[in-house]
């Protein structure tokens, strides 16, 4: 049962870690470029969907890849 709460634990870290990276990341990208008002609302609601998207990919990626290398010990 202690395994599940540390791997949620992890879980949450990653996800906050790539979160605030994405958000990071996200900043510097040009909206004007794709939204008529890149300070409006709908722009901002349509910036924090993106990062939740793109924080879901990558975290879900490296979770899965540190849950297959555990279990590779189990191979030999």
């Amino acid at each position: 049962m202690e395994q599940f709460g540390q791997q949620a634990l992890v879980s949450l870290f990653v996800n906050i870690v790539v979160l605030v990276t994405v958000w990071w990341s996200l900043q510097t990208f040009k909206w004007d470029l794709f939204v008529a008002d890149p300070d409006g609302p709908k722009a901002k609601a349509l910036v924090i969907l993106v990062a939740i998207a793109i924080t879901h990919l990558v975290s879900s990626f490296l979770l899965n890849y540190f849950n297959w290398s555990t279990m590779l010990r189990h191979l030999f």
